[in-house]
Parts: C-alpha cells; sequence; structure tokens
C-alpha cells in the first residue's frame, strides 16, 4: 500500500508534474545532444522555491519537507535525469548550511541558494579520494585570521555555476582532521578546471575545481574546525534520498518508454505488448518502480519526521539505482535495435542511468553503512 500523501505533498508533485512536462520534456533531447547546461530552466526552477524545499521560510525556502522534495525530484528526473541532479545536488548544498552554519552565514550564503537566486556546488571528491574522505588530500593552512587553500577536487556537479561551493578540505594530518568552508563565487585563488566529457547526464555540468591559493577568512568556516567528516556524512544521507528520488522517476520513464512502443511496435502479426517475453519485462520493471518508490518515501518519511535514516537512506539508494540500471536495460530491450539511436528517450537514460550507482556513495558503500547499522542492532 502506497503511503498516504497531504494535500500540499499531492499539489507539489502535480506542480512539478506540469513544469517537466511543458518546460523540460520538450528540450531534454536537445539539451544533451548539445551537452549544454539549461541555466533557463534552472532558473525557472529555483523561481518555483524547488531549490530549498527542506528549508525553513525565514531564510528563504519553501519548508516543504523531504517527502515533496522526493516526489518532485521524481518528476524532474522523469523528464531529464541532468536537471534533477542540477537540483539534487543544490538541496544537498543547503542542507549543511541549515544545520551547521552560524545566522549570519545562512543570510548570506542559505537564503540566496534557497531562494533559486544561486545553485550550490558540494566539494568533496578527489582524484584519490571518492569513497573515502579520510584520504582526502586538498588542504587549509591557517595563516592569520584566514586559511589557505590548495588542492583540486574532482566531478564536481554544479561546479561552474555555483554561487555557492560547500569545501571540505584537511586542515590536520590526523585521518578525519576535515574541515568544512564555505565558498563563494569569485572566491580569490578559485578556479573552474576542465569540464568533464562523460558518457550520460551531457546537460549537468561537471568539473574539476582548482584551490590555487585561495584565500578564505574565518568568518568561512562552516561549523568548527575538524567538523567537515562529520558535516560531509550528514549531507550525503539527504544527498541519497535525492539520487533515489531521481532513480524513481527514470524507472517511470523507462516503463512509461517501453509501454508506449510496445503497444505500437508489431512483430508476427501482432503487438509486441501481447509477447510473454515482452509482458515479463515490462513487468519486472512495474514492481521495481513501486518498491523502490516505496523505499524511498520510507526514507523522506523519517527525514521529514526528524528520525536516524542513514541505513533507510542507504537501502533506498543501494536498491533504487540498481532497479534503474535494471529496467534501463530491459526497456531498452523491448525497443530492440531502435533503442540503441538517439530517436528515442530510452538511449538517453540507458546512458543516464549508469552514474546512479556510482555518485552520492556506490553501491558497494551502500552495503557498508547498512551492514554497519544491523550490526548495532
Amino acid at each position: 500500500m502506497k503511503p498516504l500523501l497531504t494535500q500540499e505533498q499531492m499539489m507539489i508533485r502535480e506542480m512539478a508534474h506540469e513544469f517537466a512536462r511543458t518546460e523540460i520534456e520538450p528540450f531534454a533531447q536537445e539539451y544533451n545532444l548539445k551537452g549544454e547546461f539549461p541555466e533557463a530552466i534552472i532558473g525557472k526552477l529555483g523561481r518555483l522555491g524547488l531549490f530549498g524545499m527542506m528549508v525553513p521560510e525565514r531564510y528563504g525556502g519553501s519548508e516543504a519537507g523531504a517527502v515533496s522534495y522526493s516526489l518532485a525530484l521524481q518528476e524532474i528526473a522523469y523528464s531529464c535525469a541532468s536537471v534533477a541532479v542540477t537540483l539534487s545536488v543544490t538541496n544537498l548544498t543547503a542542507e549543511p548550511l541549515l544545520n551547521f552554519a552560524t545566522e549570519a552565514q545562512k543570510e548570506k550564503f542559505l537564503r540566496p541558494l534557497a531562494s533559486g537566486e544561486h545553485i550550490g556546488a558540494f566539494a568533496l571528491t578527489e582524484l584519490e579520494a571518492g569513497s573515502d574522505p579520510s584520504a582526502l588530500k586538498t588542504s587549509a593552512v591557517k595563516r592569520g585570521g584566514r586559511y589557505i587553500v590548495n588542492g583540486a577536487k574532482q566531478f564536481i556537479t554544479n561546479g561552474a555555476y555555483a554561487g555557492v561551493i560547500i569545501l571540505i578540505a584537511r586542515t590536520s594530518p590526523e585521518k578525519n582532521g576535515l574541515t568544512a568552508f564555505i565558498v563563494p563565487k569569485g572566491a580569490r585563488g578559485l578556479k573552474v578546471g576542465k569540464d568533464e566529457k562523460k558518457m550520460g547526464l551531457n546537460a549537468s555540468n561537471t568539473v574539476e575545481i582548482l584551490f590555487e591559493d585561495c584565500e578564505l577568512p574565518e568568518d568561512l568556516v562552516l561549523g568548527k574546525e575538524g567538523m567537515g567528516l562529520k558535516i560531509a556524512l550528514s549531507a550525503l544521507d539527504s544527498g541519497r534520498i535525492g539520487i533515489a528520488s531521481q532513480a524513481v522517476g527514470m524507472i517511470r520513464a523507462c516503463l512509461h518508454e517501453a509501454l508506449e512502443y510496445s503497444k505500437e511496435r508489431k512483430q508476427f502479426g501482432k503487438a509486441i505488448i501481447k509477447h510473454q517475453s515482452i509482458r515479463n519485462m515490462l513487468a519486472d520493471i512495474a514492481v521495481d518502480y513501486e518498491a523502490a518508490g516505496l523505499l524511498v518515501l520510507n526514507a523522506a518519511s523519517l527525514k521529514d519526521d526528524r528520525k536516524s535514516l542513514s541505513m533507510e537512506a542507504s537501502m533506498a539508494k543501494l536498491f533504487a539505482t540498481e532497479a534503474l540500471n535494471r529496467c534501463a536495460y530491459k526497456a531498452l530491450q523491448v525497443f530492440g535495435g531502435y533503442g540503441y539511436t538517439k530517436d528515442y528517450k530510452i538511449e538517453r537514460i540507458y546512458r543516464d542511468a549508469r552514474v546512479t550507482t556510482i555518485y552520492e556513495g556506490t553501491s558497494e558503500i551502500q552495503r557498508m553503512v547498512i551492514a554497519r547499522e544491523l550490526e548495532k542492532m
């Protein structure tokens, strides 16, 4: 049985649905084929209040909650995964600001992020530090009243367009001697490196971020020195709900595309939906869609209730993203050779799906988190 939704949650889902189908769907393929960042669409998302969905109204957010956020993200992802991940990472960036920033920092950085004036980026990953944050090498050395940052961050979503970047850097040699910083756009010594050429999500901006004697005053420390790992891990729980929600929306797109095509395509004198092998694949996709959706809404509900959700967020992310890859495979199989061409949306979904089991924590890391939480029981 599906969880009951409030009237407000259903209205937000419908609003996101209408926006996605009218403002994103008609242009998504063009943006992705060109590898062009859809600034116009992203700007409209911000004005709709979708960037600060878990941020209180007093800081410019809509305070709609995690369930509403998940539902909206599913609708956006149905039409374009690139736009969805831009939205997801901006909400992820807002999370540590809401939970750890001073009032002055919230007014200066959280408000423009939540209100849609800026998009955000989260700079954690490095060349030799992906799943293991303790291996981070980007350094922040305190000199007087400033920190001097040197290093490079890899695969940073929204990096070239972000108005606010949350940076995790090393401030002491201890294994977990990490600190979080707020880096505003245009900070001295902050540079955008190479633009990554990716298999999918080609309308999403993914770049290298370089810090070359980047000077950050003390008042840009987020939380306290040494809290970087704690801040990063707490943000990733919400990030995993976001990516799981993206996956659910994409599974629904797989189901819709495969179902409509199977009703139109004829082989051996009848629509291919009448063939049992095709019906089995459609049924499998439908089951994965329902199961993934329930896991995601369960994790989002726990967040709204301010309950522990590390295991549930990892379960949702693990199942939904692996289910998406299964479903994209089966949906493309329904299309046969046509699915391998760019004439159909399923080809884009198939490529976009692959990274979902990697970013915001690989499937292997999700299993580690789940097992660790089980051990505590």
